[in-house]
């Protein structure tokens, strides 16, 4: 009965059934290849031990008293060598931990009330104003997404006190929350990096930190701003750089976006988006190279990936409105910055791939390659499948839009991109701080577990993309962990529908 129903399946599905099983299979034959020459060789190896007689040992021994003298030096070159390796190799920098902002409950805004307040101020005209209505019902924010305090005020206040107010909140909510969970003192950290993309005040955002915290008088202090929503990564490689060179150290990274001085208040609709979509939101980052912190660490980076593709000003009008016979159905990324984001994102897999995909895969690239050059050009390029080197994806909660551009080209499935959706949905886009919103929430779902890969990837203004791999090195207990999502976390995932229509009094 079995045979039979199979045989009536449609011949396609069959050849992509066999299809698949052959890739499988051609996958775990490379990935296992060192195992099936090894075993064979050790059992050779095995059997002529086996058959060495006293008199052979005996030989063996003469032959080792006359050449001692070269086994002596052979010996000391290779422990030179090896010790000069292990005082010259990359020192591993290890994620101590993470804390992610999570502002109270009296800043938080219902799409309806974000309306309400962004048609108060008169600013805008009523066609722009129903076209960021629009973009806020396609946009897959929900209910819960939080205001600075400035923008509750009536008239707003948005004035310099109010954006350092938004951004001491912020950094240092997230910090103290990373220093009790650590336990680290703030004496301790010897490397601190701030990255906010729009707020750069002068005492500088690093300098707030410094003086706050007491931290001290020899710290290596810096403040990166302007470069977009990708910056955390940059942020982090600069840490990273400078935990190669100080011994036994610890980095402080702090990711924010401030929103109260820096909600556009023009009536260019390319430029509206931001004012749709960003959200108060911060990350404090805890990275180590004591080897002591291994055992409590969470994580070892792996790669760090940064590729910057230019861009035209005209490529920034990132927001179009497309029209469907005489109705407006959604928001899209331009055509000419989706070009330039895929050519990033392809940049950045070209050169992260060799260092992570397995070598069945990186085989199967060289091969479609070689035969792209030699053969013909309309051979179609060979996409790598990522989801073999990566077991989970935090892609920067930039928009919609974004992600379902970042799914159709790496092909995830909606488990691979809930996280994204799920951290856009409960807190918008929080600009270079998203990726650990989405991080904390596969730890509170309990997703993590000991020797998983994390694939970071944010995009920003440049263009740029930049990515970051990490290493589980422990399976993370959702029980014992108390992060953004914990309270919350048995309510998610939630359908988040194409369109979710607002209701105007």
């Amino acid at each position: 009965m079995g045979d039979e129903k199979n045989n009536n399946l449609p011949n396609y599905f069959l050849s992509t059934l066999n299809l698949k099983n052959v890739k499988h299979g051609y996958h775990y034959l490379i990935s296992n290849a060192i195992y099936l020459v090894l075993f064979p060789l050790l059992g050779v190896i095995s059997f002529q031990i086996s058959t060495l007689k006293i008199e052979d040992l005996i030989l063996l021994w003469a032959q080792v008293k006359s050449n001692f003298i070269s086994i002596i030096i052979y010996s000391v070159s290779m422990v030179f060598l090896g010790t000069l390796y292990f005082m010259t190799r990359p020192r591993k920098v290890y994620l101590v931990d993470f804390a992610c902002y999570k502002p109270g409950n009296e800043l938080m805004c219902t799409r309806k009330r974000s309306v309400e307040i962004t048609r108060k101020t008169g600013i805008f005209t009523e066609e722009n104003f129903g076209f960021m209505t629009r973009i806020l019902e396609r946009s897959g924010l929900g209910e819960k997404t939080y205001f600075p305090e400035a923008f509750f005020n009536y008239p707003p206040d948005p004035g310099m006190a109010e954006a350092r107010k938004e951004a001491e909140m912020v950094m240092f909510g997230a910090i103290d929350e990373l220093l009790a969970k650590t336990g680290v003192k703030a004496k301790d950290i010897g490397i601190l990096v701030v990255n906010c993309g729009i707020f750069c005040p002068t005492p500088s955002l690093s300098s707030m930190i410094v003086n706050h915290y007491k931290l001290r008088s020899n710290i290596l202090s810096y403040n990166i701003g302007g470069m977009g929503c990708s910056a955390g990564i940059i942020a982090l490689d600069l840490a990273k750089f400078h935990l190669q060179v100080l011994r036994k150290s610890y980095a402080l990274v702090v990711s924010m976006e401030n929103l109260t001085l820096n909600g556009y208040k023009g009536n260019n609709p390319s430029m509206l988006v931001a004012n749709v979509l960003f959200r108060v939101g911060g990350a404090a980052i805890l990275l180590s190279n004591k080897s002591s912190d291994r055992r409590r660490a969470k994580y070892e980076l792996t790669h760090i990936v940064r590729t910057h593709k230019g861009a035209e000003e005209r490529s920034y009008n990132c927001a179009v409105q497309r029209e469907d016979d005489n109705n407006v159905v959604g928001m899209a990324l331009s055509k000419d910055l989706m070009i330039i984001a895929g050519d990033a994102l392809k940049s950045n897999i070209t050169t992260l791939g060799p260092l992570v995909l397995p070598m069945s895969e990186q085989i199967l690239f060289f091969v479609t390659l070689i035969a792209r050059k030699i053969l013909s050009k309309k051979i179609k390029p060979y996409i790598p499948d990522l989801k073999l080197a990566f077991e989970h994806f935090c892609i920067h909660a930039g928009g919609r839009a974004v992600l379902d551009a970042i799914q159709k080209a790496l092909d995830l499935a909606e488990l691979q991109m809930e996280p994204s959706r799920m951290t856009l949905y409960r807190f918008g886009n929080t600009s270079t701080s998203s990726i650990w919103y989405e991080l904390a929430y596969m730890e509170a779902k309990g997703r993590i577990k000991k020797g998983d890969r994390t694939w970071q990837i944010s995009f920003g203004a440049g263009f740029k993309c930049n990515s970051a791999v990490w290493r589980a090195l422990k399976s993370i207990d959702p029980s014992k962990e108390k992060n953004a999502w914990t309270d919350e976390i048995h309510e998610f995932p939630v359908h988040v529908p194409k369109c979710q229509p607002l209701v105007l009094d």
